[in-house]
């Protein structure tokens, strides 16, 4: 599972296997969400809620470098990094 970011204890993660909708993956501890890039909704899992609001915020900021990850995804290239919430 290809790291993207990591930020206050939330590692963001895409595969290269995974199916559409464009989605990443955020794993907090031992909890693990699935995200839909386009509209934020939490496709599975759950979060406490100030970590999941934090990996909206950053969906917020970097939405456009996640859909560019998610196209290397597709073609199987390396993925790139995208700076972490501050």
């Amino acid at each position: 599972m290809p790291e993207i970011s990591r930020f206050l204890g939330i590692v963001i993660a895409m595969y290269y296997n995974d199916h559409a909708p464009a989605h990443f993956h955020a794993r907090y501890g031992c909890r693990e969400i699935r995200v839909d890039i386009q509209t934020g909704e939490i496709l599975s899992g759950e979060f406490p809620t100030r970590a999941q609001n934090l990996v909206l915020e950053w969906l917020e900021l970097h939405r456009n470098e996640l859909m560019d990850d998610w196209s290397l995804a597709e073609s199987r290239k390396p993925l790139n990094k995208i700076e972490p919430l501050e």
